[in-house]
């Protein structure tokens, strides 16, 4: 019994070596190529220079890419909270599904609605222009009834208020020719859109595999940190992306219903310049609430007018003291002077790009400055080690 109990162990090892090595086993690794460190260099120099090319001639790539990626930092933050509560992948199709019903309803009930609104509001731009005069004129007499003259030339209000209407209904007859010329294009357009949400769903879906991928280039001893870095990452720009688009929805839907209870003129089309110029931090209420205030004065009562004030001032309190702090959180951690400074330097580098981009910039800027500020260190002389 003894001895066969010592030979089973190596009989088994002969039969377990004898068993043939599946195909993928025998492959043969790969054969080096060496090359020198300068024809290296000079590759990659080759390959990036390539790429900058391609993109250059085809920019609808990197738009459709970056935009892929953007919109699947804001889906993310719902597909996180939705993974709570149910599977991942059902959370992703919850999401997706969401957002198709809300495009669709976009596209079949709003835009219509907000380009006749738009068009609308340029018929009467000369009417509004010529009510614009007769009331400051109206506001001069007043003040000279009680001896506080405007000290104005006479031709001077009715020539600001005409310059301004006048380019106010250019900027608006551009914006509805490209809109007409957009809808033209309307199939490079949707190639557009179904790209962007297609990069954007394999993103939602793959994250894993994309993690993977970036920690393997990232060295062994780094690799924690780099997780660290990433998670950062995901977190802080999905939290401001998502919560951005939230409120700025939220402030436009309640500046609308608000303008429509008061009986103000065209309250979907001030509703959604709400929404644009929320997206600039601080001044964009300020800039939200002008074109509202002087529909109301001109087109109703100044009583309904100091409403209107009143409404904006209460939106905007809403938004800054209970949305933004509880929707985005402390996804920025900045102060409220350096992101003034950096919209309106953004502002004076690249217009309104800059405007748009200058806070996602600074998010990105301060994830770098806490992952580097705690891990920096300036390494010990050689002689003293």
């Amino acid at each position: 019994m003894m001895d066969i109990g010592r030979r089973w162990p190596r009989r088994r090892k002969k039969e377990v070596r004898r068993v043939p090595a599946s195909p993928g086993a025998r492959r043969r690794a790969p054969t080096p190529i060496y090359v020198s460190r300068r024809t290296f260099t000079a590759l990659v120099v080759l390959l990036l220079l390539s790429v900058g090319i391609v993109l250059y001639l085809a920019p609808i790539i990197f738009e459709i890419l970056f935009g892929g990626i953007a919109l699947a930092l804001v889906l993310s933050y719902p597909v996180r909270a939705l993974s709570q509560v149910v599977p991942r992948e059902l959370a992703i199709l919850i999401t997706v599904v969401g957002l198709f019903g809300l495009v669709t309803l976009a596209l079949l009930f709003l835009i219509p609605l907000l380009i006749e609104q738009l068009t609308n509001f340029v018929r009467i731009t000369p009417a509004i222009a010529a009510s614009a005069t007769e009331f400051f004129g109206s506001l001069d007499d007043l003040l000279n009834r009680r001896d506080l003259p405007l000290q104005l030339p006479e031709s001077f209000v009715s020539d600001l208020v005409r310059d301004l209407f006048d380019r106010a209904q250019q900027i608006l007859e551009g914006m509805i020719r490209n809109l007409i010329g957009f809808i033209s294009g309307a199939f490079s357009f949707a190639v557009g859109v179904l790209g962007v949400l297609f990069v954007a769903i394999y993103l939602l879906i793959d994250v894993r595999k994309v993690k993977a991928a970036y920690l393997r280039m990232i060295p062994h001893r780094y690799r924690w940190d780099a997780r660290e870095l990433w998670d950062a990452f995901g977190v802080s720009l999905s939290r401001y992306l998502g919560g951005l688009l939230f409120v700025v929805v939220v402030q436009g839907a309640l500046s609308a219903a608000a303008l429509w209870v008061l009986g103000v003129p065209y309250p979907l089309l001030l509703g959604a310049w709400v929404s644009l110029t929320a997206i600039v931090p601080y001044l964009g209420p300020f800039l939200g609430a002008i074109p509202a205030i002087i529909v109301a004065l001109i087109f109703t009562t100044p009583t309904t007018a100091v409403l209107t004030v009143i409404a904006y001032i209460a939106i905007q309190q809403f938004e800054g003291n209970f949305l933004t702090p509880r929707i985005q959180g402390r996804a920025l951690q900045v102060h409220p002077i350096i992101v003034l400074l950096a919209v309106i330097g953004g502002g004076q580098i690249a217009g309104i790009v800059g405007i748009l981009f200058a806070v996602p910039l600074l998010a990105i800027l301060r994830v770098f400055v806490d992952f580097f500020r705690v891990r920096l260190r300036i390494a010990p002389p050689r002689d003293a080690a």
